[in-house]
């Protein structure tokens, strides 16, 4: 059998096996609706909760900040939207770069037809933004700055680290 050598993990990967035992229930047997009143609902409500409980003592948080989502496009537009309407009385400027996944990109998009102004950085040859371009701007509206750390098709890697507003 020829050994399979896999480089996409960071759109899908494995899923571990301490995983799918934990999850097993709930897949095939208590499959009920956690937002209805019936018994295996409540019991699936019961068990979202604990996981939440769970992931906010692993990440130091409380579980009002913990939200489940199904897929990175659906968590990227509900974080943007997020902290995009909620600052909206202190500023409508985001910056992001031309080459984020296009889940931020769209999100963007429309969040400009609402009103919201965005500035989308340039990169150099290899995938990174200019670090003064970025500085030069922020301005007193901007309300959020959403650079991707490492580029999921080019595997740029951006200085998160140096990227530093006066918040």
């Amino acid at each position: 059998m020829e050994k399979v050598r896999y480089f996409d993990h960071s759109a899908t990967t494995y899923v571990k096996y301490e995983v799918i035992k934990e999850m097993l229930p709930y897949f095939g047997i208590s499959f009920g609706n956690p937002s209805s009143i019936y018994g295996i609902g409540r019991q699936n409500k019961r068990a979202i909760e604990k996981a939440r409980e769970q992931v906010a003592r692993v990440i130091n948080a409380d579980t009002k900040e913990i939200y489940f989502t199904g897929c990175g496009s659906e968590s990227d537009n509900l974080a943007i939207k997020g902290i995009a309407y909620a600052n909206k009385a202190k500023g409508n400027h985001i910056i992001t770069s031309k080459i984020e996944h296009h889940a931020v990109i769209d999100t963007c998009k429309t969040l400009e037809k609402e009103g919201f102004r965005v500035t989308y950085l340039g990169v150099d040859r290899e995938g990174k933004i200019n670090l003064g371009e970025l500085e030069n701007s922020i301005t007193d509206d901007t309300i959020l700055i959403s650079i991707m750390t490492a580029n999921n098709e080019i595997g740029t890697i951006q200085p998160i680290s140096e990227i530093r507003p006066n918040c």
